[in-house]
């Protein structure tokens, strides 16, 4: 095994590695070469959580991802036709993008990209940022080899986001929100090249030239950024709000509600696999203060879909039944508090924790990210195994979770207190004899 894949396999969740696999397999099958790229190559390398698992392949890419979805039961979100794009969710809140490798020619700026079939190499050299054109091979002659024609390690390693061409920025404008964006996730600075771009492609206000649809992807990726509200806070630095709504650019930006919500984002143990519908949750505190008319102007200027918006106003309402649970005096024992909050949506788990003002409910769902989860981690498939029951069915399942609930109760077994001898080098009294 390759280093780069050791260190692969020690970034990814279960969950996560499963996904992995079930594309090599597919692409395999497919006679498809397959690489992992993009977002989760740079986390990797940069050791930040992997949030998304991106694939590349020199193929038919939603082909691939039909197979994986049938086989796996995930779940196709969005499919970029000319991109050749999937947008893909799986059990365990794993989120996973597969394209094909492919090259982009832009005859304006912010015009649809002419999209032409390409080798990964060329891929890579027409991507946005260096650090996110580093790809890794997923295929069995090259399993674990790194290809970077950018030097992206080298910008991963000096901390620096750098365009890979002169007209990164002008050709798609939509990467002047996504290279602030990375600037706060990764906390890297801009290269003095990129700079001088940016500033440009605003001097030229070449921001008002991007789609309406690229404005609602970019916010949907800071809906689940666990930085939230420091991007917010800095779109709002940079005069660009606007582009959402004119009314955030006022008093009515909600920093302190976006602040709480952030703040119970950066809770969730990594490796927790809690699935959040995170826009909803995200326009709730995002658009707290705005009127029922800027809302509903906010919704149809931006082109959300009619699950966000009915996500975005009934977040609140969803969630008061699990505060009610949460308030209960049943809950008397661990096993009751991790029922009740792990079969809960994520979104409610995360908004209780932000907005309720219930001492109680933010014990107990503190006490299920930070004691609970990780005891029931502890329970190893191994350990299910021993029960008797088989992977992949409904016995197997149940007799995880008994066992589990039982760990979580169990009380603590009492460790004698050590015995307390002489100070070391202190001599021993000696008995006289008699």
């Amino acid at each position: 095994m390759s280093d780069y894949m050791f260190m692969l396999e020690s970034h990814l969740s279960s969950d996560q590695s499963r996904v992995v696999n079930e594309f090599q397999t597919a692409a395999v099958q497919a006679n498809t070469n397959i690489f992992l790229t993009g977002g989760a190559m740079r986390d990797m390398l940069g050791g930040f959580p992997i949030l998304e698992i991106d694939f590349t392949v020199e193929g038919n890419s939603i082909k691939l991802a039909q197979a994986v979805a049938k086989k796996t039961g995930g779940k196709i979100v969005a499919t970029d036709e000319n991109r050749k794009l999937v947008q893909m969710s799986f059990p365990g809140g794993v989120l996973a993008t597969i394209g094909m490798a492919r090259t982009e020619r832009y005859p304006k700026p912010g015009d649809k990209p002419i999209v032409k079939p390409a080798t990964l190499h060329d891929d890579l050299r027409g991507r946005d940022f260096t650090i996110n054109s580093i790809a890794l091979s997923l295929n069995p002659a090259s399993r674990g080899l790194l290809l970077d024609p950018n030097n992206g390690v080298g910008d991963l390693e000096r901390k620096e986001l750098r365009a890979v061409s002169n007209y990164t920025l002008y050709d798609d404008p939509a990467r002047l929100l996504r290279v602030l964006r990375f600037k706060v996730r990764l906390g890297f600075t801009i290269d003095e090249r990129t700079k001088m771009q940016y500033d440009n492609a605003r001097e030229a206000q070449l921001e008002t030239r991007i789609p309406q649809q690229a404005l609602l992807d970019e916010l949907r990726h800071t809906a689940n950024e666990p930085n939230c509200a420091d991007v917010v806070k800095l779109l709002e630095e940079e005069k660009l709000l606007h582009l959402y709504s004119k009314a955030l650019e006022g008093g009515k930006l909600n920093m302190p509600g976006l602040l709480k919500l952030q703040k119970a984002k950066q809770m969730v143990p990594f490796g927790v696999g809690m699935h959040v519908d995170a826009m909803g949750l995200f326009l709730y505190f995002l658009g707290e203060k705005l009127s029922a008319k800027e809302r509903t102007e906010f919704a149809k200027g931006i082109g959300l879909s009619k699950r966000e918006v009915e996500q975005w106003n009934k977040i609140e309402a969803n969630s008061k039944k699990l505060e009610k649970e949460l308030k209960s005096p049943k809950l008397q024992k661990p096993s009751h508090v991790y029922l009740a909050v792990s079969k809960a949506p994520g979104e409610q788990i995360l908004f209780l924790l932000a907005h309720s003002s219930e001492r109680l409910v933010h014990d107990r769902i503190k006490n299920y990210l930070q004691k609970y989860v990780p005891s029931a981690q502890e329970v190893t498939e191994r350990d299910v195994l021993a029960t008797g029951a088989k992977p992949g069915t409904p016995k197997f399942q149940k007799a995880k979770e008994e066992l589990i609930l039982t760990k979580l109760d169990a009380r603590p077994k009492k460790v004698p207190p050590p015995e307390v001898g002489p100070p070391q080098g202190t001599a021993q009294p000696v008995l006289a004899r008699k």
